[in-house]
């Protein structure tokens, strides 16, 4: 059976109901996934959307991630984490067709709403505020919450379990300097202030 054959048959079946506010209006919708498979879906979508040629109905499809600073081994790495695990963010017109394309993605489980016939829109709000994080994110500066005389502890690296004073903040490049006991004296190590925590 054709795919349009079947999206026919889908239809009648569909139920979908479309309010009128939102008939024939640019939206941006949730649709939930797989949790571990947004950026195949996104890239699935995207895919299906060009070969099906609904670019006039299908504009986006945006994964909402943001940055994270991690320390693996003493070196601090910068991964992107999903915002909302198990969403992704589609900006379309809902038509039964635009519907049809996106439900039947695999691994999408259907859109956010009160049921699968019901697709509920996001508000401008919601769009505008994850849209900023994300950009915010991508320009992100770090920010270090300790001052000078902290008790810190350092959790990570060569000196992990020793506790000691911090002696200076580098709040630009996210590094601080730690008197720790070593052999008996006071010694100060620069680390970074991902590597500490408060005592």
């Amino acid at each position: 059976m054709s795919e349009s054959n079947q999206q026919k048959k889908e239809e009648k079946k569909s139920g979908l109901q479309i309010s009128d506010a939102d008939k024939d209006t640019r939206r941006w919708y949730a649709v939930h996934t797989y949790s571990g498979y947004e950026d195949a879906v996104a890239r699935y979508l995207k895919q299906r959307v060009e070969s099906l040629g609904m670019t006039d109905k299908i504009f986006d499809v945006v994964v909402p991630k943001d940055q994270k600073i991690k320390i693996k081994n003493g070196k601090r790495k910068t991964i992107e984490e999903k915002i909302y695990p198990g969403y992704v963010l589609v900006d379309m017109i809902m038509t039964e067709d635009s519907w049809y394309v996106v439900r039947n993605t695999p691994r999408v489980m259907g859109f956010v709403g009160p049921d699968s016939t019901k697709p509920t829109p996001l508000s401008r709000d919601e769009i505008e505020y994850l849209m900023s994080r994300m950009e915010k994110e991508k320009e992100a500066k770090f920010t270090v919450d300790y001052s000078v005389g902290d008790l810190v502890k350092i959790i990570d690296g060569p000196f992990k379990e020793y506790e000691g004073k911090i002696t200076e903040v580098d709040e630009e490049h996210g590094r601080i300097k730690v008197t720790v006991p070593v052999f008996g004296r006071e010694t100060t190590v620069e680390i970074d202030s991902l590597q500490v925590q408060k005592i």
